[in-house]
């Protein structure tokens, strides 16, 4: 499959949203022009971003709407269930842990370690966390696709090793460093510092 940018994935799955929302609501079809609208671009851009996934529309109908949500879903690896883990159960992956939206996307938490004896054997939205030390194990029944790291940043490169070992394809990672992992691997960082300083610098410089 050609190379998709990032930038293109982001806007594709915020132009989900809005039909989401407009499918609560009962509408039916939707033009480029409102589209955009709700992902901060133009209409040509909507229809250069759907471009790269085949026809979609008819010209002086717009979209359908329920038909592009499902589309999206699609294209968005939405159509089947992923299987998380959550390695750190302090503030960050306890929230996470016991957030809703996961699961309505799609996304089902299985498993959560950590490796404070303190928070091992708790039970955060219906799953237990586990000892650390028997991630390995644990793994080889969970089977998961995705793992989401919460953990300090002097430990976070070991267990990118263990969980891609272990066969984890996906890694989110929550610790403030930066991480190497083998090919067919993909790693995604937040960086909450610098999405803070993004927003002050916009903020400094406003007119």
């Amino acid at each position: 499959m050609k190379h998709i940018a990032e930038s293109t994935v982001r806007r594709l799955s915020l132009y989900l949203r809005f039909l989401e929302e407009l499918e609560g609501q009962g509408r039916e079809t939707i033009s480029s022009e409102v589209l955009a609208d709700s992902g901060g671009t133009t209409s040509a851009q909507v229809r250069k971003d759907l471009s790269f996934f085949g026809s979609f529309g008819k010209r002086g109908l717009g979209y359908s709407v329920t038909a592009l949500a499902k589309r999206l879903r699609e294209i968005l690896g939405l159509g089947q269930p992923w299987q998380v883990v959550i390695i750190g159960a302090g503030k960050i992956g306890a929230a996470l842990a016991q957030y809703r939206g996961f699961r309505a996307r799609g996304f089902h938490v299985v498993g959560i370690f950590d490796s404070d004896p303190a928070k091992v054997g708790r039970t955060l939205d219906g799953v237990t966390v586990s000892d650390l030390a028997q991630l390995e194990r644990e793994l080889k029944q969970l089977k998961p696709q995705i793992a989401v790291l919460t953990v300090p940043a002097d430990v976070a490169q070991e267990l990118v090793q263990r969980l891609t070992k272990a066969g984890v394809r996906g890694i989110l990672n929550f610790a403030p460093a930066t991480l190497h992992a083998p090919d067919g691997v993909t790693v995604r960082s937040v960086n909450m510092a610098l999405e803070l300083e993004i927003l002050s610098y916009a903020l400094a410089h406003e007119r």
